[in-house]
């Protein structure tokens, strides 16, 4: 007989089931996997380093490159930090925007996330379905803040600015016809509120044209049912958060367990899987998108009746408007002094977290009092999602790696951070 011994493979460092870079060593017995070592760091940029030398305020847009999928629900758990330890709250009308936009940017999330785990996993035709609801919203994101995805929306003390009154149009080209044109722009006619909610309207019709492509095809469910399970008991000890959390059965979501901005105010429901497999966890993210439609619904009413200010009037913390800024000295001087020094934070620690599309997206600030943070640690839902990878692995064919990798969800920009 021959001498068989476990073979050790690279997977990786450049696998594209992984948003970014991750190099798997894999100790594999013929097929079956025997060990998954995840190694990390490859895409590391020292966010909480810089973070160390900058004033607060101009930390905001390193949040947006953490997570490269969930900008604007990074920028939420920081600047919540801030707001806490400085003791403010912004005006309702703003928080009712920061969910609305969490909501979107949690449907981003999940369409990058379906299409990308069903492309790999070898179906094709959801991955351009995905992205064609993907192109509104980033069009949304654009008209909001002027960049489609590192927003830098939010504020402490509020949002950049209130929803515009016209959407950009489309305009003639040689790559589409007039009657396209006339059609795409027939939709951007009134404002971003009235775009966001013909999105909302016709959003659940391309959910059902998801699940018709995936949720019963035999060959979906044969590559994910009985795949990577995870009891409740072990998800809970290894940390999981979010959709891999609530797979397992666990009913656990920050926006209802510990409430922030206007969620109290808000009707959704927290779905659970069952089994804890990669189907659970396809199916609770389904029906996320299917919940985030509907709180998208709620804020688009609440905005509609209730206009106001959506940022603080105190310019040492909140920029005084354009105009003031130009014609007024006071104006001019708060201004400068905002975007050079910024402003200081009392002495102290604080812990934010907010329901992130993939977990609990947690910032622990610790402030000496200047205008610089002394510590932030960024507690990324990635990194422990990764960290259970071996576990998950274990017994696995080669191939059912690439089922496991995609269910995580895992972007590298936080997990390295």
């Amino acid at each position: 007989m021959a001498e068989i011994r476990n073979y050790t493979i690279n997977f990786g460092p450049q696998h594209p089931a992984a948003h970014g870079v991750l190099r798997l060593v894999l100790e594999l017995d013929g097929e079956t996997i025997e060990r998954a070592d995840p190694h990390i760091g490859l895409l590391h940029r020292a966010t909480e380093k810089l973070a160390e030398s900058k004033p607060y305020n101009q930390s905001i847009p390193y949040m947006d490159r953490l997570d490269y999928v969930s900008m604007m629900c990074n920028e939420h758990g920081y600047v919540l930090a801030l707001e806490k330890l400085l003791g403010i709250t912004p005006p309702k009308r703003a928080q009712y925007l920061r969910v609305m936009f969490d909501e979107i940017t949690r449907i981003m999330n999940h369409l990058m996330w379906l299409g990308a785990h069903a492309l790999d996993i070898g179906a094709m035709t959801v991955f351009f379905y995905a992205f064609r609801e993907r192109e509104d919203l980033f069009d949304i994101y654009e008209a909001v803040s002027g960049a489609r995805m590192h927003a830098a929306y939010y504020r402490p003390g509020g949002v950049y600015r209130d929803l515009p009154d016209t959407m950009p149009q489309y305009q003639a080209s040689k790559w589409r016809t007039e009657a396209e044109i006339g059609k795409l722009n027939s939709i951007r006619q009134g404002s971003l509120l009235d775009f966001i909610e013909h999105f909302a309207d016709r959003f659940p019709a391309c959910i059902d044209e998801y699940e018709t492509l995936l949720t019963d095809n035999r060959i979906w469910k044969q590559r994910t049912v009985d795949i990577g399970v995870v009891s409740p008991e072990r998800a809970l000890q290894l940390g999981f958060t979010g959709p891999m959390l609530r797979g397992s059965g666990v009913e656990w979501d920050l926006r209802r367990k510990q409430p922030y901005a206007v969620y109290d105010h808000l009707h959704f429901d927290i779905p659970v899987g069952v089994n804890g497999d990669c189907y659970d966890r396809y199916l609770v993210r389904m029906e996320e998108l299917r919940q985030s439609q509907r709180i998208i619904k709620q804020c688009i009413k609440w905005l509609r009746k209730n206009p106001g200010p959506v940022i603080l009037d105190d310019h040492k913390l909140t920029p005084p408007h354009r105009e003031q800024m130009k014609g007024d000295m006071e104006g001019l001087i708060h201004h400068f002094k905002l975007f050079t020094e910024g402003y200081t934070l009392p002495e102290g620690e604080v812990y934010t977290a907010v329901e992130h599309p993939k977990g609990e997206f947690g910032i622990y600030l610790v402030s000496d009092g200047t205008n610089k943070p002394y510590r932030l640690k960024i507690r990324a839902p990635g990194f422990v999602h990764l960290s259970a990878l071996d576990e998950m692995s274990r017994g696995h064919m080669l191939a059912d790696v690439v089922a496991i990798l995609g269910t995580q969800d895992i972007v590298f920009g936080e997990v390295d951070r």
